[in-house]
């Protein structure tokens, strides 16, 4: 399919420029660029943390409502913190 782009001239010389030198045209360089910039949109879905959940009932009663520092204390109970 044919169409018509705008370039900023300092871009599309550099471009000529460097597909003389990889043997190439200026129009396989725009596709190459185009594919890249949609390979790279496909995979901007955003990262995406695994569910690794435990099957169990939660915190033990003594724990519930506990603060950080509580649970924290008894995590390191006996181990020299």
């Amino acid at each position: 399919m044919k169409t018509t782009i705008d370039i900023a001239d300092p871009v599309l010389e550099q471009a000529k420029r460097l597909a003389a030198r990889r043997g190439t045209t200026v129009k396989a360089l725009v596709e190459l660029g185009l594919r890249r910039v949609i390979a790279d949109s496909a995979n901007d879905a955003g990262f995406r943390l695994r569910k690794a959940s435990f099957k169990g009932q939660g915190l033990q009663p003594e724990f519930e409502g506990a603060s950080w520092d509580r649970i924290r204390d008894a995590v390191y109970d006996g181990r020299g913190s």
